[in-house]
């Protein structure tokens, strides 16, 4: 009997045993295979350039990382990086080796080990494409007369509308001055010393497919085209300062082309006649002569500008994708950056005439 019952005991402890087993063997094979997968693409010295852009999220740059063969699984590097709790990259140019194991791999971007020194360039909010032809050949051996030609180049810029989803037919119409105006994202970016234009430019293109996109179901439902989404953009850009107001101004703008009025923006005025603002004030004449761009002139009443007169933040694209609810139809800043609405042109001219009286007038 007392055989028979450790025969039984013995029973219960080999099933456990042999479970637990089990367990441990999966356990290995797992910690094995997760191992395995970090491990480095290749066993012999291949270094690379690796480039972070602006505004990347870890895990765009994993499968960016996946893409260029530098590491060998994604699903591995996002469970890596969410267990080792990795928040973000410093954008730049890295050089990798590709003998270099994942965990190597995200301590150097992690880290910004062997960020290579290259070029910043900065582009700010509400400049023409004149002056990011300037920013560009100031800081490279990039010329102006390059980079217009860039923009001149009707094979090139097919091949932009075809490769992005944003730039569209309408970039190329001839009344257009520079095609790509409005659609090079305002930034800070880092490239290398030897850079080309046509990697300046698709740099700035991947940043604009970032933000762009994020707004996707809403551009897709609109109905404007991308085209005139980023026009009115790139003219609240410089119409308003304030996030808030830049809503009021935009909805302003929808009210107006709603009703059959003329936009009415000295902006689209300014950049008609390629006068830089603040230079001067424009000339009765600039203002009465037709210009596809100039919605101050006769023949504009109900229309856009035929393209963007700047590029412009987030804020502003925000704005027109998502504009306040209100009933103006005027608005203008004071010199000190205030915005006055109004819903007349009685209304209008009143707060105008108050501005000047109190030496608010915004006057160049």
């Amino acid at each position: 009997m007392q055989e028979n019952k450790k025969r039984r005991l013995k029973k219960p402890f080999r099933i456990l045993f042999t479970l637990f087993l089990l367990f441990f063997v999966t356990l290995l094979a797992i910690f094995i295979t997760f191992n395995f997968l970090l491990s480095p693409t290749s066993r012999n010295k291949n270094e690379v350039l690796f480039e972070v852009e602006s505004g990347s999220s870890v895990y765009s740059v994993g499968k960016d990382l996946k893409n260029k063969g530098i590491i060998r699984s994604y699903l591995a590097y996002k469970l890596y990086t969410k267990l080792n709790n990795v928040s973000g990259y410093k954008a730049g140019l890295y050089k990798i080796d590709k003998s270099y194991s994942t965990k190597k791999i995200v301590e150097i971007l992690e880290k910004s080990k062997y960020l290579k020194s290259g070029i910043n360039i900065t582009f700010k909010e509400g400049q023409t494409i004149r002056d990011i032809a300037k920013e560009i050949s100031k800081n490279t051996s990039i010329t102006n007369d390059e980079f217009y030609s860039k923009l001149e180049d009707k094979a090139y810029i097919d091949s932009l509308v075809q490769k992005y989803w944003f730039l569209t037919d309408e970039i190329k119409d001839e009344n257009i001055y520079y095609a790509l105006e409005g659609y090079l994202f305002p930034d800070t970016y880092n490239f290398k010393k030897d850079v080309t234009l046509d990697e300046i430019i698709e740099v700035m293109l991947n940043q604009t497919d970032k933000v762009f996109s994020k707004y996707k179901d809403k551009i897709d439902n609109s109905k404007y085209s991308i085209h005139q989404i980023v026009t009115l953009s790139s003219i609240v850009e410089k119409e308003g300062i304030y996030k808030e107001d830049r809503k009021n101004i935009a909805a302003i703008f929808f009210n107006r082309l709603n009703k059959g009025m003329s936009l009415g923006s000295d902006i689209t005025t300014y950049y008609a006649f390629k006068v830089d603002l603040s230079s001067r004030d424009l000339t009765k004449a600039e203002i009465n002569t037709y210009n596809p761009y100039n919605t101050r002139g006769p023949l504009m009443n109900g229309k856009l500008p035929v393209g963007p007169v700047s590029n412009f933040s987030e804020s502003s694209f925000d704005a027109v994708l998502n504009p306040a609810d209100n009933d103006y139809y005027y608005f203008v800043a004071d010199n000190e950056g205030n915005t006055y609405f109004s819903k007349t042109y009685n209304e209008h001219n009143k707060i105008i005439k108050k501005l000047k009286a109190n030496g608010k007038w915004l006057q160049w």
